[in-house]
């Protein structure tokens, strides 16, 4: 079970998401005409990013339904970029050739799906010896901020509580480099980046699209109908963000880690 869902206040924290601000590490690797897989696209904004890069080569792009698969193929459309292919897919046993990649991504997936370690052996299996696997996810866990808002930290828990009640690993980042050890590869290099909202600008914007979050989405369906939470937690939470943000002195780190295999 994804446990952000779909709400808007969700996706609107997704397509924020570049190739540059999410996957720097990746960036280097990429050449124009090779071959990409793209798991987990969510709404599609990196994996266009991507396509961009390795043009005139293809990506293929999975969801694992089609209505979330909607999203990309409608900002793929949008920004006119017509070398993706999309499909829905598993990531636990993708329905793709062996061998049929030069580079297979995922970002912010690996957290997620029930077996960590089948996922990455699976998106060995389809990448061409030689290739690249590359996946970046956040450890909540390294989640830091200041000042100490009390409901921050009640938010942090009960995410992380939400997480692994669906089956998910929150603090995947710091797992990576073992999970990726696990799956059999032998030439890993791990590394870390970091998102930062520190100005007004990005305190509002992370800030408010919490606060939203907190009330709206999956995730606070599921913190209530679970008895994690009331209601009035959620709200008073949700002012917690907003009194986050407002704070001229605000300032939050989002941890990664990251992990490129050779195949």
């Amino acid at each position: 079970m994804y446990t952000h869902g779909h709400h808007e206040s969700v996706l609107r924290a997704h397509r924020w998401r570049t190739a540059e601000n999410s996957a720097g590490y990746l960036l280097p690797y990429l050449t124009p005409g090779m071959s990409l897989l793209d798991v987990g696209c969510g709404p599609g904004t990196i994996t266009v990013d991507l396509a961009n890069r390795v043009a005139p080569g293809r990506v293929t792009a999975t969801e694992i339904t089609d209505d979330a698969l909607q999203l990309a193929r409608t900002e793929a459309a949008a920004r006119g970029q017509a070398n993706i292919d999309f499909a829905v897919a598993d990531v636990h046993a993708l329905d793709l050739p062996d061998d049929t990649f030069d580079l297979v991504h995922a970002h912010q997936v690996v957290q997620h799906v029930a077996d960590p370690v089948q996922a990455l052996r699976e998106m060995g299996r389809v990448c061409r010896p030689g290739g690249v696997i590359a996946v970046r996810d956040s450890d909540y866990a390294g989640f830091t901020w200041f000042p100490q808002v009390p409901e921050l930290d009640e938010w942090l828990t009960l995410y992380r509580r939400a997480a692994r009640a669906n089956g998910g690993e929150p603090d995947a980042g710091r797992r990576l480099l073992s999970w990726a050890h696990a799956a059999g590869f032998t030439d890993v290099t791990a590394t870390a980046s970091a998102w930062c909202f520190a100005t007004s600008a990005d305190r509002q914007w992370w800030g408010g699209m919490w606060a939203e979050r907190i009330l709206r989405s999956d995730l606070a369906r599921q913190l209530v109908t679970s008895r994690m939470a009331t209601e009035d937690d959620l709200r008073r939470i949700s002012q917690g963000w907003r009194e986050w943000a407002d704070t001229a002195a605000g300032w939050f780190v989002v941890l990664h880690g990251e992990v490129v295999c050779r195949v």
